[in-house]
């Protein structure tokens, strides 16, 4: 899917990023600046703002503030894998690279390195990611959420470094 997420969802648009949908994040524009990419680049908004969301065909009010909340709400409506398919940044959004190991070294710490086989790259920013021991957590979250809406079980990817 293609959301935008307006200025005061930034954590789940990084969420919605590592469930590999294309998730824009403007922080400082105003309403119709964000109207114009909606409409450009066929975004569906998600908004907390009662107001903008009755001004834009097609939004989603996220109800709520809590993060696992706001995801239950996305996944439910949109009947989005509730899985971690990480192929895209969680930071700039851009497309995700598998890269061959020895192209990490130097890139990521050594004890990643040496425990690590698979890594991705975001070419656009230079972020690295790897199934680190951060990536139980968020299946373990995404698990919970999923349990909440009835999907299916995960499909696995990697997971960025702290």
């Amino acid at each position: 899917m293609r959301f935008l997420c307006d200025h005061m969802l930034g954590t789940l648009a990084k969420w919605l990023r590592f469930l590999g949908n294309d998730v824009v994040y403007p922080e400082a524009l105003g309403d119709d600046d964000l109207k114009v990419i909606i409409e450009r680049e066929s975004r569906i908004l998600l908004t907390r703002d009662r107001e903008l969301s009755g001004r834009v065909a097609g939004s989603v009010l996220v109800t709520s503030d809590d993060l696992d909340e706001q995801l239950v709400q996305v996944v439910r409506a949109f009947r989005l894998p509730g899985d971690l398919a990480m192929t895209r940044c969680s930071v700039c959004n851009a497309p995700l690279r598998g890269i061959p190991k020895t192209e990490a070294r130097g890139k990521v710490p050594d004890g990643v390195f040496e425990r690590q086989e698979e890594f991705w790259r975001c070419d656009s920013c230079g972020r690295m990611y790897w199934q680190g021991t951060h990536w139980e957590n968020m299946n373990a979250r995404m698990r919970k959420i999923r349990e909440e809406t009835d999907l299916d079980e995960p499909r696995g990817g990697p997971t960025s470094k702290a």
